[in-house]
């Protein structure tokens, strides 16, 4: 992946990738907000979304505007830890998948395989805890902090525009 400086990549204008991968620059929480209503403005049914980050690098403030995106409001999107699988019901159904209290094993008995490949999307935060089961056709979201802000790493099976 190319290395981008940040004034290059602030989602202020259209950003295309036809590679599948793009990455861009939000300084605060408005532009990660403005970053997930674009990636969830472009989701189909059955797509998986992938959001790989520590601990308050913004996963859940990505799949708030994910779901935002799909007429879902904003405060039913919470930290799905406790419940691991949380369904959303908007103009396309969000199954919001929270693998973080899974860290030793069970992601099989979890029943995530039945959100993949239907008529919604799947937004699951610690994918790296259920690899083994989690389709390879997907989108990677790589979320990294910086001083300032986050840099958001987008890996997709197709071109993307931000």
């Amino acid at each position: 992946m190319q290395n981008v400086h940040k004034k290059n990549i602030q989602p202020t204008g259209l950003v295309c990738s036809q590679s599948g991968q793009v990455r861009l620059f939000a300084e605060d929480e408005a532009a990660t907000l403005k970053i997930g209503k674009q990636l969830g403005k472009q989701l189909k049914p059955g797509d998986i979304v992938c959001l790989y980050g520590c601990l308050g690098a913004g996963k859940t403030t990505l799949t708030k505007a994910i779901a935002l995106s799909l007429d879902i409001p904003e405060r039913e999107i919470t930290s799905a830890s406790f419940i691991i699988i949380a369904e959303h019901y908007g103009s396309l159904p969000l199954y919001h998948v929270d693998l973080y209290r899974l860290e030793n094993g069970g992601v099989e008995d979890t029943g995530i395989e039945d959100c993949f490949g239907n008529d919604g999307i799947t937004v699951i935060e610690w994918p790296e805890r259920g690899e083994s089961i989690i389709p390879s056709e997907r989108i990677n979201v790589r979320i990294k902090i910086e001083q300032v802000g986050r840099i958001f790493e987008i890996e997709s099976p197709r071109p993307l525009y931000f």
